[in-house]
């Protein structure tokens, strides 16, 4: 993604797989600014001129596993419109979630890997422009628009079940709490999609126009999620 602020730089990308190697083993309590700089390399200072805090640095890392699941639905989506369907999409989405273990942390508020993060107002920000649910909100009346889903009630009644539909099923399989064990949870996802949003009885030209009008959703949407990112206070000292 080289539109992502600092990624041209060696540097900033030794510094952001440091800090991420770190968030995963430690949680947000366990990573310093001292130790993220002694594992990617370089001093102190040099973090400090593209990052002005811990949490900056945190949350630029954050933003970019977002940006990344993103790109992913896109490039999906541009080589198969069909995955635009909600019975294929649903199920696509909670897959790549697993990919992202950011995404998933942000959405579940798992205060233990994110820390002070995970209540950072630009984080709240972040959920509402890309999240998961914000995604599911935004697409379906670009179903509604394109036979995909049933239209006799509301929009928002009809996103609201989505959600709760779709966060029921990624608590289900996150493997914490009961949960009732099945052979294909991806399989019954897509059957409940169906069952909640009914038939889909879009033509080929219609599966293609709701593709086309979720991947401009989607990327105006990581246009807008860009500008959380923490730019480059300086060039970088050569430490």
């Amino acid at each position: 993604m080289s539109d992502q602020p600092g990624h041209g730089s060696p540097k900033a990308a030794r510094i952001l797989a440091a800090a991420g190697e770190l968030l995963l083993g430690r949680g947000s309590k366990g990573v310093t600014i001292a130790e993220v700089a002694q594992r990617s390399h370089v001093g102190k200072g040099t973090v400090y001129l593209y990052w002005k805090t811990k949490e900056d640095l945190l949350l630029d890392l954050v933003c970019r596993d977002f940006l990344a699941m993103a790109d992913e639905v896109v490039a999906a989506v541009t080589a198969d419109p069909g995955l635009a369907r909600p019975s294929r999409l649903c199920p696509a989405m909670l897959r790549n979630m697993a990919a992202h273990p950011y995404v998933g942390a942000l959405k579940s508020d798992d205060s233990s890997l994110l820390g002070a993060l995970a209540d950072d107002p630009r984080s709240a920000r972040l959920l509402d422009i890309l999240g998961p649910d914000a995604v599911m909100r935004d697409i379906v009346p670009i179903w509604r628009d394109n036979a995909l889903a049933r239209t006799d009630w509301t929009v928002e009644d009809q996103a609201f079940a989505l959600r709760a539909l779709v966060t029921g099923f990624l608590k289900s399989t996150s493997g914490t709490g009961d949960s009732i064990p099945v052979a294909d949870p991806e399989r019954v996802l897509a059957a409940a999609v169906t069952a909640l949003l009914g038939p889909e009885h879009a033509t080929a030209e219609q599966v293609r126009a709701a593709a086309d009008a979720g991947i401009r959703d989607l990327t105006a949407k990581r246009a807008a999620a860009l500008d959380l990112i923490s730019l480059p206070q300086a060039a970088p000292s050569p430490h």
